[in-house]
């Protein structure tokens, strides 16, 4: 494993740990995604879970703020990361 997938995925785990506290956010997120609370645990293991992750805290600029305010990050540091994760290579435009 890469150094820069490694500290991507250390990334996707702080996101998983703001996503769990985040009561507002958490339903949201499980919601659009149909995981469960089960998939959350079994997902921190799982770099393209963590991925996953990434892009839906992506989808919204408040999310992202929110997160890396709350961890101490860059407001790049979620791209950046979710382009080392398995897929964050692949560029959609829809």
């Amino acid at each position: 494993m890469s150094r820069s997938q490694e500290s991507a995925e250390t990334v996707g785990l702080q996101a998983v740990a703001w996503m769990v506290g985040n009561e507002e956010l958490l339903p949201v997120f499980l919601g659009a995604t149909g995981a469960s609370e089960a998939d959350m645990r079994s997902g921190v293991g799982d770099p393209a879970f963590l991925g996953g992750l990434l892009d839906f805290i992506m989808m919204d600029d408040a999310w992202v703020t929110a997160f890396c305010d709350a961890q101490g990050l860059s407001y790049d540091t979620p791209m950046r990361a979710r382009m080392a994760l398995p897929g964050g290579g692949e560029v959609h435009w829809t």
